[in-house]
């Protein structure tokens, strides 16, 4: 018999987060709408992410690393990935003057972006590129492990996901890209969770938990502290199907809020079958 379930892909997405004084709210994050022609979680808020590249993975990055990096540590390419997908997507980049350590400055990423973006988006270029030439050091020390998600083996895209949590570089300006994305808001857990429910938003289960989970911090920088402080525990939702209807069941060791949602409709493999 024939295994048809489809291979995984490495991926990576960073949280973005801030401080707010949002009613019920603390602190908020970054997110976009993913454009209505993409295949998979079409017109979902999700956060900034993609596929890791090939070119995440190039070991000469290691010139362009923060001093002490492990470089066996096998999220390394996640958090490159992580990095690269919020410059291309909201123009937000994580990285070091290597000259003077000090993050790169807004005025100067405008012209990073207009210089690099769109090559490194189609796959012209790699982040070594632009690291090398414009002297960067991708602060990959800025992120810490926020949560693993495998997707479930039923769907026909499979990705292998670790979520990063990085308190947003000041004065940086995030706007989606108008191409993956069509629109971007900063926005709260309670207010996204309020917005999912009043059919304002869509969010699939894996970014809602990781929202909700944003409830428990009262600033940016506990979320930050705190997540790197906190074993990760993968999930992998199974599927239960009972006269209720079809839910997806996951460990109660992620320390999230529950254990069992009713399936989203956009991952429900007999709708899949449809497209």
């Amino acid at each position: 018999m024939t295994d048809k379930t489809a291979p995984l892909k490495p991926a990576a997405t960073v949280l973005m987060v801030r401080d707010c004084d949002k009613p019920g709210d603390k602190l908020e994050v970054f997110m976009v709408v993913r454009h209505h022609q993409i295949d998979f979680a079409s017109g979902a808020l999700v956060f900034p992410g993609g596929k890791v590249d090939s070119g995440d993975l190039n070991p000469e990055l290691s010139a362009y690393l923060p001093a002490g990096t492990d470089l066996s540590d096998p999220l390394l390419s996640f958090k490159i990935a992580s990095i690269r997908e919020a410059f291309e997507e909201c123009h937000v980049l994580l990285a070091r003057d290597k000259a003077t350590g000090v993050m790169v400055a807004p005025a100067r990423i405008e012209k990073l972006v207009d210089q690099y973006r769109k090559e490194m988006q189609a796959g012209d270029i790699d982040i070594l590129a632009m690291a090398k030439a414009e002297e960067l050091e991708l602060a990959t020390d800025q992120l810490a492990h926020y949560s693993h998600w495998i997707t479930p083996t039923f769907m026909p895209k499979r990705f292998d996901t670790h979520f990063f949590i990085a308190i947003a570089p000041d004065e940086q300006l995030a706007i989606h890209d108008g191409e993956e994305s069509v629109d971007s808001v900063w926005i709260g857990p309670n207010e996204a969770m309020d917005g999912e429910k009043d059919g304002k938003y869509t969010i699939i289960f894996p970014t809602m938990m990781n929202i909700e989970y944003l409830q428990r911090f009262n600033s940016a920088a506990e979320a930050v502290e705190k997540s790197a402080a906190t074993p990760t525990v993968t999930v992998l939702p199974e599927m239960e199907i009972t006269e209720e209807g079809k839910f997806l069941n996951i460990p109660a060791e992620a320390d999230y809020s529950l254990t069992r949602r009713k399936i989203d409709p956009m991952m429900d493999p007999d709708q899949q079958k449809k497209k």
